[in-house]
């Protein structure tokens, strides 16, 4: 590689090729594992915005390209592993750490949080309804971020 612009596709290829396609099979302890050291791996970025939403699209009606995080936008049914079904929004502000909480209403109508559910624990989740994905039709494209490469190392993330 001779120029920045060469070492930066080949970072975004590294990205896109092998650690989001990692992220996606993982285990729930080996994504923690990785989380300890994600500095090293993928450079000074926030676990819950790349580690943990790459995990969590393996579940696509659970992320958004457009949105960081866990998508609170869309009700969701989740499968788990045990058989039990959980029908209710995920909440991005109480998942942390691959487990999973959704708020559920409760049969009297009161909102109630069910979870967590780690990563591994999660068989299936889908959409209650497909014509929710028209409520994210309306966002904007995510800007694109490009470094200057004369800023400063700590300016860059």
């Amino acid at each position: 590689m001779q120029s920045f612009q060469e070492m930066a596709a080949s970072r975004r290829e590294w990205i896109s090729e092998v650690l989001i396609p990692w992220c996606r099979q993982a285990s729930f302890k080996d994504l923690r594992e990785a989380e300890h050291d994600w500095i090293n791996i993928a450079g000074r970025v926030d676990p819950a915005m790349t580690l943990w939403t790459w995990a969590w699209s393996r579940f696509p009606c659970l992320v958004h390209e457009r949105l960081p995080g866990v998508n609170e936008t869309l009700e969701v049914r989740l499968t788990l592993i045990s058989g039990e079904t959980v029908v209710g929004y995920p909440d991005n502000r109480e998942s942390s750490r691959g487990e999973l909480i959704v708020t559920v209403s409760g049969a009297d109508g009161s909102i109630q949080q069910s979870g967590p559910h780690n990563i591994d624990q999660v068989a299936s989740a889908e959409l209650t309804s497909p014509e929710q994905l028209a409520i994210l039709a309306d966002l904007p494209d995510r800007p694109v971020t490009t470094l200057n490469p004369e800023a400063p190392t700590e300016h860059r993330v």
